[in-house]
């Protein structure tokens, strides 16, 4: 004889959960690595590559539709940043120097 299930196991005060954490540089901090920024500035499709290429995925990614905003997205759950994808697709639509610098920033601070 079955039995059916009536409830779902509750998560206790024990559960493990994990803190979000924010970028560890601004979005508009871009002076503070002045190579980066200079990049990020004069060839953003070179830096985006390089981020693809250390974030391990490949360096084409930033050249298909979505690939950036992928990165970035992706980048923020492996970290576990705050953010959404709307802040993600707003930072890269209308800022994308700056957030490919934040993202060129962040990939050095965690490795």
């Amino acid at each position: 004889m079955s039995y059916p299930v009536t409830s779902q196991p509750q998560c206790a005060s024990s559960c493990y959960q994990t803190q979000l954490s924010d970028w560890h540089t601004g979005l508009t901090d871009c002076c503070n690595d002045m190579p980066v920024c200079l990049c990020g500035t004069f060839a953003p499709l070179c830096l985006a590559c390089r981020i693809s290429d250390d974030f391990g995925e490949c360096c084409c990614a930033p050249y298909l539709p979505g690939g950036l905003h992928s990165l970035r997205t992706g980048m923020r759950e492996r970290y576990r940043i705050q953010g959404s994808v709307g802040h993600d697709w707003a930072s890269l639509t209308f800022c994308l120097p700056c957030a490919l610098c934040q993202m060129a920033r962040e990939l050095k601070i965690r490795e």
